[in-house]
């Protein structure tokens, strides 16, 4: 007597719709406006926020070199880097972070995509797929290395040679969050590759 699957073509529809939607976002709001901003076609990025170690107060005797260079940082711990006038180079450094997380986040969510159209034959255990998992794993675990290190190195370039520079001390915090979820993705994508083979081995003793 055969089964019948809970995942029916409509699902699968709209999972991929779903993913779709999601990577069309991640391209717009995290790649295209964000590069837009840069060039100067749309308002661009001019603040950031960094980490100090008290409430900020730029000494009196450096306020025209931090009016020349345009900065102005407010807060307390958690504070705001805002450029009145970013230039190119500038703009470029705002905006690199959020769109190389976003680049890898269109990349996991392409990733998926092709996953998901392989519910149309009704099986996902192949060995592109296993590939993919893998890749995504990796992607993860790249994203977890440079999303606490890419903000604080820009951050650095931004302000080096500025009065901020001794307002807004170096740190790069990791977690371990990002990193345990890659290697999980990692090993998923092994037990993805084993068992096709094992399957493949199978099929070539019937």
């Amino acid at each position: 007597m055969g089964t019948k699957s809970w995942w029916s073509r409509t699902d699968n529809r709209l999972l991929e719709a779903a993913l779709g939607l999601a990577a069309l976002f991640a391209g717009v709001f995290g790649i295209l406006l964000p590069a837009l901003g840069t060039v100067g076609l749309i308002d661009p990025v001019d603040t950031r926020e960094v980490k100090v170690e008290a409430t900020t107060r730029v000494p009196g005797n450096v306020t025209d070199a931090v009016a020349g260079h345009g900065m102005t940082l407010t807060g307390t711990h958690q504070a705001d880097l805002a450029f009145a006038h970013p230039d190119l180079s500038e703009r470029l450094l705002l905006a690199l972070p959020d769109v190389v997380g976003s680049l890898l986040l269109l990349l996991v969510l392409a990733l998926l995509l092709r996953i998901a159209r392989t519910l149309r034959d009704g099986d996902v255990f192949v060995p592109k797929n296993a590939r993919r998992v893998s890749v995504i794993g990796l992607t993860v675990l790249v994203q977890a290395v440079l999303s606490p290190v890419l903000p604080e190195l820009t951050t650095q370039a931004l302000v080096s040679g500025t009065p901020m520079a001794g307002q807004i001390p170096a740190s790069i915090t990791f977690t371990g969050e990002y990193v345990l979820l890659a290697f999980l993705i990692l090993a998923l994508g092994e037990v993805f590759r084993r068992g096709t083979k094992l399957r493949a081995d199978t099929e070539g003793l019937v």
